[in-house]
């Protein structure tokens, strides 16, 4: 027998997660089929077919912290996405134990109308102000520069590692439902009989390994209770993104033959980006992957391919060549809108050295889908007859070391006809090999275009 007397103790929070994953999927009809992974060529357009509408497993989310090690197992078992519902109580000031609603993320907020008439409309837009600035401050430490994934028109499996009195689960139930969820279970390992029985009339179901009529507490249900920190919640939610990310090699057509080209696609994702390698450079290039893993990390696609054949490579003058490396972008770019996976996602440009022109030459033909562009170390310069022409918003990332290209970079921020920003890494050089350096500029990356694409 375990502590107070029952025997179903979970060793830790993982176990839990494991055992409550088996039972989720042998009930079956929440795991639903994952998306195809699709990158055939889509069909012509047809007015008699209706199109958006996808299959999708369901998105496992867990109550932070200590509900997301449960829910990780929980998304392993169903093959689902993992995210987090960040929800902030919001306390009656003279009371704060005392709900008078929640907030979550995307501007909701619900309020408990017994509890708010009685406050003052001034004190309850403070106590909301504070919260959002504690609800902020956790997003950042949980998710980093990613968004969390979509949540209208889909089911939501909400997993905590236990339950006591539900009112947090409440909370973000009534956030989901805000955010458009069209249906929410729960899925906890333990959770206290009478609560349970409540909570059922706010879920559509509910999966529970034991209902104990006394609970005492959560923590007594666990032979390691330990405490999850903000590194650990983020840590799973990256590599549930890895997870998930597809990477096929394929040809892409072009006039010259077919080009390879290595395509991710990240799960949920809020955008694709296309990288314009530099001269030299290649879809292989390490320090390209490297920056096309942290996208893939906060939720986007990507697509690394070869502007040139191996005979083209060897030709000096094309590999300096701008508008006809942009013309081979602008060919990947209508590959991509022919495809199911692709095709109706916003659309960026990612260059390094002289890539960075062909990607901003490109950006000034307007293409229909695109919404950001990012050099790494490029030359902007080499675009510089276009570069009034751009519209869409672009972000310079120079080495501070890297003193010619930074001279360079400031002076085509003054010609671009787009919001632009210039960062400037310190201690980097030209292929940022310093440590730590590459990573700033990802991370830069990853912010720009979450920032333009998710919107």
């Amino acid at each position: 027998m375990g502590w107070f007397g029952h025997s179903d103790i979970f060793r830790d929070r993982i176990e839990a997660g494991q055992l409550l994953g088996e039972r989720l999927a042998a009930v079956g009809g929440l795991a639903g089929a994952r998306t195809a992974d699709d990158l055939t060529p889509a069909p012509a357009p047809s007015p008699d077919v209706v199109r958006g509408a996808r299959h999708r497993p369901p998105l496992v989310v867990g109550l932070p912290r200590g509900g997301v090690p449960v829910a990780a197992e929980v998304a392993r078992a169903l093959d689902a996405p993992l995210d987090v519902v960040v929800v902030r109580k919001l306390g009656v000031p003279w009371q704060p134990e005392l709900a008078m609603g929640a907030i979550g993320e995307e501007g909701v907020r619900v309020l408990n109308p017994a509890v708010a008439a009685r406050v003052d409309p001034a004190d309850l837009a403070a106590v909301t102000r504070r919260e959002q600035l504690e609800l902020d401050r956790r997003v950042r430490a949980w998710r980093g520069v990613g968004a969390g994934h979509e949540v209208a028109g889909r089911t939501v499996v909400v997993v905590d590692d236990g339950i006591a009195t539900g009112a947090t689960v409440r909370a973000a139930v009534a956030v989901l439902r805000g955010r458009g969820a069209t249906r929410i279970a729960l899925a906890v390992p333990v959770v206290a009989r009478d609560v349970a029985a409540e909570l059922r009339g706010a879920v559509d179901d509910l999966v529970a390994l034991n209902e104990p009529a006394d609970l005492h507490a959560v923590g007594a249900w666990y032979e390691d209770f330990s405490p999850v920190p903000d590194e650990d919640v983020r840590a799973l939610l990256v590599a549930s993104r890895a997870r998930r990310a597809r990477e096929r090699e394929v040809l892409v057509p072009t006039e010259a033959g077919p080009l390879p080209a290595t395509v991710t696609l990240a799960d949920d994702a809020a955008g694709v980006v296309l990288f314009a390698h530099g001269s030299g450079s290649s879809r292989l290039s390490p320090r390209n992957r490297a920056v096309a893993a942290m996208l893939h990390e906060v939720g986007l696609s990507t697509v690394l391919m070869d502007l040139l054949t191996e005979e083209e490579g060897r030709d000096r003058s094309l590999v300096f060549d701008i508008p006809f490396l942009a013309g081979r972008l602008r060919t990947a770019t209508d590959w991509t809108a022919g495809l199911m996976s692709l095709r109706d996602l916003p659309l960026g440009y990612f260059g390094a050295s002289t890539g960075a022109g062909a990607a901003l030459w490109a950006a000034a033909d307007h293409p229909a889908r695109l919404r950001a562009v990012v050099s790494r170390g490029g030359r902007p310069d080499l675009a510089a007859p276009r570069l009034g022409e751009v519209e869409v918003p672009t972000l310079l990332v120079v080495g501070g070391l890297d003193t010619q290209v930074l001279e360079l970079s400031r002076a085509a921020l003054e010609q671009l006809g787009c919001p632009g920003e210039l960062v400037v890494v310190p201690g980097a050089t030209h292929l940022f090999e310093e440590p730590g350096t590459l990573e700033r500029a990802g991370a830069a990356a990853a912010a720009w275009f979450r920032r333009h694409l998710a919107d």
